[in-house]
């Protein structure tokens, strides 16, 4: 079995390929479209972008996956896997070569998302890729007219601190560093009353509008408005909820959303905390002063031997 990154004797497989494949990066296929359209081959030899393409080949038979890194996060992420008639034996080789890569970029973990039923969620496991939370992307029905009163706006900096608060506050300590939030600020926020009830991260694309977000049980802001805002225009409008957030499955069903499989988000660790030993001069040694003697407070029977 060989292992290689994509050249251009590869596009033929990219253009046979195009209708077989699998996403595991759901807000990339559903904001940007086939990963392997003909406006992405191109970015995918270029070397300047964090976006590396590799191809499993054996006994005629041939499996392209793809890692992706953004420059501003901690934490890269397989996008696609095909053909998918070929997800056998190929995957674990070709899934611990793109780990390589990502981790010679200086990821701190290798991100997945998969269908709970797919094939691949075993060879993933297999992989030494561990399920981390659950979520469900829900498709909002179009709205007639943009919703005016809405109490969401652009994320300025004077609201980051706030929006930092809500995030430690809605997911789980062990996973924050998965679900890290951007250095500066972004997305959507709602504050009705002056205080910040809800968070929404945006990722746009010319396929469609991507929606994680943080929003509390109590609150008075909810995402069932967001399709009907302004500058969106007839893009389809998607909401991810995460397994910390399921109470958020009732309201989009009520509103008539359309749910889509449940999916395993995996991560695999790239990166350890260890103990590194750091050598002590003599020179830098800290001396220990001798213990100055406990002064004796003389008793009556210390008063009757002097005698």
């Amino acid at each position: 079995m060989t292992v290689r990154s994509l050249d251009l004797l590869d596009l033929p497989l990219l253009s046979r390929c195009r209708r077989d494949v699998l996403p595991l990066s759901s807000a990339r296929i559903l904001t940007r479209g086939n990963p392997l359209g003909a406006m992405a081959m191109l970015s995918y030899l270029n070397p300047r972008r964090y976006i590396y393409t590799a191809v499993a080949s054996e006994n005629g038979d041939s499996l392209m996956g793809q890692v992706i890194l953004k420059g501003n996060e901690t934490s890269a992420r397989l996008t696609f896997l095909a053909p998918m008639e070929n997800i056998n034996g190929l995957t674990l080789s070709l899934l611990d070569h793109l780990t390589t890569q990502a981790g010679e970029w200086g990821a701190f973990h290798l991100l997945a998302e998969v269908d709970e039923n797919s094939p691949v969620f075993r060879s993933l496991r297999q992989a030494g890729f561990a399920m981390y939370a659950w979520q469900r992307v829900w498709k909002l029905p179009k709205l007639e007219k943009p919703d005016e009163n809405s109490s969401w706006r652009e994320a300025e900096e004077t609201d980051w601190p706030a929006v930092q608060s809500l995030h430690g506050q809605i997911i789980p300590a062990l996973i924050q560093p998965l679900d890290a939030l951007p250095k500066q600020a972004s997305g959507l926020v709602c504050r009705p009353e002056g205080n910040l009830q809800a968070y929404v991260a945006v990722n746009s694309g010319p396929a469609g509008i991507w929606i994680q977000p943080l929003v509390p049980p109590d609150s008075g802001c909810g995402p069932e408005r967001l399709a009907g805002l302004a500058g969106w225009g007839s893009r389809p409008v998607y909401v991810c909820v995460r397994s910390y957030q399921a109470w958020l499955e009732t309201v989009l069903e009520d509103l008539g959303a359309e749910a889509g499989p449940r999916q395993a988000v995996m991560v695999r660790r790239l990166a350890k905390i260890q103990k590194a030993e750091e050598k002590v001069s003599a020179i830098d040694k800290v001396l220990v002063k001798p213990v100055a003697p406990v002064a004796r407070v003389a008793t009556g029977e210390d008063t009757q031997l002097k005698k």
